[in-house]
């Protein structure tokens, strides 16, 4: 059987199975007894490029298959700063589960910054997990957050930007009728402190992610990066969501998110 590695996000793990990417999400989100649920967000990741600060020799001893002849699911070789020992070129797709095992594959593509403006909203996913909102572009934001020269810095950092409506360029008055954020007047007074104050770039809205994200408010796709290198992952448009990935949207959007 064949061996793959995976970069978990949400917790930050990494994990060897026998299962595929779907396959494996669908087991990672609600287990063998479809018993619990819950997100999972997660890299497939290439054995070959990584170094030897993994113990890569447990995936031939320990990722077997078992006495049954069902193939192993998991076996785990790292969980505490696994994101910054994985370079990034070691990433192949993204892959976003729902609550309830569905799960969609994002591959890589080229970043372009599609709108102006002047506010934005990101959930950062590893290796830390607060809801930030900032004045600074998502390319920007990797530069600020892992700066080796700043007091507070981490080495590598993933994240999704998510949609703010009208607070985007209006945060005094633009509605918030379709936002579906917890604690929305923190985030508007959060956005207007940053409009009045642009020399402090970012504010804290929620300090930790719970693990459920807005998966229907991804505002243009998810963000891996390092210094002055970073990698992206389109989201689907909505038009592609409605009708190339129907399954996965009506999930996303009716179990847990509506």
């Amino acid at each position: 059987m064949k061996k793959y590695l995976y970069l978990s996000l949400t917790p930050e793990a990494l994990i060897a199975s026998m299962l595929p990417p779907n396959e494996f999400g669908t087991y990672f989100a609600v287990g063998t007894k479809k018993r619990t649920r819950g997100q999972a967000i997660f890299f497939e990741v290439d054995p070959d490029k990584l170094n030897s600060h993994f113990p890569l020799d447990l995936i031939e001893t320990r990722c077997v298959p078992q006495e049954d002849g069902k193939p192993k699911r998991s076996v785990y070789l790292g969980i505490y700063r696994v994101l910054e020992h994985i370079p990034l070129d070691a990433l192949k797709n993204l892959y976003l589960v729902t609550d309830d095992g569905r799960v969609l594959e994002l591959e890589q593509g080229k970043y372009e910054q599609r709108s102006n403006d002047k506010l934005h909203l990101y959930q950062q996913l590893s290796p830390v997990s607060p809801l930030i909102a900032s004045i600074a572009s998502p390319t920007k934001f990797i530069e600020i957050l892992t700066d080796k020269k700043k007091p507070i810095w981490v080495p590598k950092i993933v994240f999704v930007e998510l949609d703010l409506g009208e607070l985007a360029n209006n945060p005094e008055t633009g509605s918030t009728d379709d936002l579906p954020y917890p604690n929305i007047h923190h985030l508007r007074d959060c956005l207007i402190g940053l409009s009045n104050k642009p020399d402090k770039p970012s504010k804290t809205i929620i300090r930790t992610f719970k693990g459920e994200l807005f998966y229907r408010m991804c505002k243009n796709g998810f963000f891996v990066g390092e210094a002055n290198s970073f990698l992206f992952y389109p989201f689907p448009t909505k038009e592609e969501l409605k009708d190339k990935y129907h399954v996965w949207w009506r999930s996303a959007t009716d179990i847990g998110f509506s």
